[in-house]
């Protein structure tokens, strides 16, 4: 009979205690491992201890390898108590038995406010790369899978030995998703969705993401995914243009924003001429007659697409290919706004004097009234000019304001996609072009209850990071194809 050896964080006492007793009462388990950074903490009975200074270390999981003995190794990655699901480690087993792959993870419940509600995970794609990939808390790994992704760590980190760890198995074989509830963890974060989507930068955990890049970044050169300079080069007076530059604001119904966002452009201060493309997607709650309220400054472009089927990146293609945009087309959401009257110029003279094909900038976290929230301001300070384009495939998003070389966004066009479209070009972009950063805020990023992504369920949640996944699938294919030419 194939048995498995379970390691679990040493949390408190009787958390600890009860998700060791159900695991330890399962004929199927070797042994129970308790992990912990305290030689002081009580023991609990019938389990072992085993001792690391940093959880979830390098150190750390070197550890779990060498102490594995049995078939398969368990690694549960949460502090709260564990339910398992009946029958739900045999099933495991008879999964992960008949078949070749080495790790393989779970649907599970979440237990929240007092209530059991689903949590359905995604699949994993040769582009899930982001370091918060959501494989729940169950980690079930073959041990000789372990063991040989452990003898090719070759760096020690403090924070993203488990990332590390999951990058080495996906070079033998991508994990494996098993579409069952197979148990339940108690949730203890209640924050929505939109309040959570900026954890990854927040600056207090510059020191993870520093770690998280350099595994990410080894993880690309060993399967040939890397970019590497010199980048192509960009002519910018190649094609003349009448306008700098165009502000490009696509909207639906924000009736309560737009207004604003159309005077943080108009009140910019620039040594060069710029206009305003507004691509109006059939508003229906009075933002179509606002926009036409104040376009009676000419510098206004109001459009309305005869076409009923687009989406924001659609919109973008519209305005990017009128005859009116301008060298570099700058974004602006409609519920934003710029920071000061000079956001534009700083953009235009980034673009001259760094001769790039993009630029995004820095921006700032506020409430409805432009009060700042945290984390506070989001500078994306991960993105170095020697490793932006691969530290791009870690993360989930590259930054705002985005400003694009015209003539290249009219050659390469946006996905038509109301999410990640924005991303999907920056990628694409960054394959083979510079692009520049702005480290000072240029752009204040309301966060409201009418946000897209302010309140998303889970199904919604995962469809949007599914569809960013396959979006870095895509663009890692290419690369790894482009590097063997």
């Amino acid at each position: 009979m194939k048995r498995i050896d379970c390691f679990i964080p040493y949390a408190q006492f009787e958390s600890t205690r009860l998700t060791a007793d159900q695991l330890s009462k399962s004929d199927i388990v070797n042994n129970v491992y308790l992990i912990t950074n305290n030689p002081d903490v009580e023991n609990i009975p019938g389990c072992i201890m085993l001792y690391t200074e940093q959880i979830w270390s390098t150190e750390s999981i070197r550890n779990i390898a060498a102490t594995a003995t049995a078939d398969y190794s368990l690694i549960y990655i949460k502090q709260e108590a564990l339910n398992i699901g009946l029958f739900a480690l045999e099933r495991l087993l008879n999964i992960a038995d008949n078949t070749s792959a080495g790790m393989f993870y779970a649907d599970h419940f979440e237990l929240k406010e007092g209530k059991h509600t689903p949590h359905p995970l995604i699949d994993y794609q040769r582009g899930s790369l982001r370091d918060d990939f959501d494989f729940g808390s169950l980690l079930l790994y073959k041990t000789t899978t372990l063991q040989t992704a452990v003898q090719s760590m070759t760096e020690n980190y403090t924070f993203a030995g488990l990332y590390d760890l999951r990058l080495k198995v996906s070079q033998q074989q991508l994990p494996v998703h098993i579409n069952e509830y197979l148990y339940t963890v108690i949730e203890n974060d209640t924050r929505k969705s939109g309040e959570k989507q900026f954890d990854y930068v927040d600056p207090k955990n510059r020191e993870v993401q520093i770690e998280m890049e350099k595994a990410c970044t080894e993880h690309l050169k060993r399967i040939g995914g890397c970019v590497e300079a010199p980048f192509k080069s960009i002519d910018l007076n190649r094609i003349p243009f009448q306008t700098e530059a165009s502000v490009i604001i696509p909207v639906r119904n924000r009736i309560r924003t737009i207004a604003d966002a159309i005077r943080s452009v108009l009140t910019q201060k620039t040594s060069f001429p710029f206009n305003l493309i507004i691509i109006d997607n059939h508003s229906t709650d009075g933002t179509t007659e606002e926009i036409r309220r104040l376009a009676s400054d000419k510098r206004i472009l109001h459009i309305i697409p005869e076409r009923e089927d687009l989406g924001i990146g659609g919109c973008w293609n519209i305005g990017v290919h009128h005859p009116a945009c301008g060298k570099f087309a700058i974004q602006l959401d409609s519920d934003d706004v710029y920071s000061d009257e000079h956001s534009l110029e700083k953009i235009v003279d980034t673009f001259h004097q760094e001769q790039c094909a993009m630029v995004i900038g820095t921006y700032q976290m506020t409430d409805f009234n432009m009060r700042t929230i945290p984390p506070g301001i989001i500078d994306h300070r991960e993105w170095t000019p020697e490793n932006g384009p691969n530290n791009a495939l870690r993360i989930n998003g590259l930054g705002a304001p985005r400003a694009f070389y015209s003539p290249l966004l009219r050659e390469l066009k946006m996905p038509n996609t109301s999410y990640g479209e924005d991303y999907a070009i920056g990628l694409r972009i960054s394959r083979e072009y510079r692009i520049g950063r702005i480290y000072n805020v240029l752009y204040l990023c309301r966060r409201w209850e009418e946000n897209s992504d302010a309140a998303l369920d889970i199904e919604k949640l995962n469809r949007n990071n599914q569809y960013k996944d396959k979006l870095r699938t895509c663009e890692l294919e290419a690369r790894i194809k482009a590097n063997k030419r």
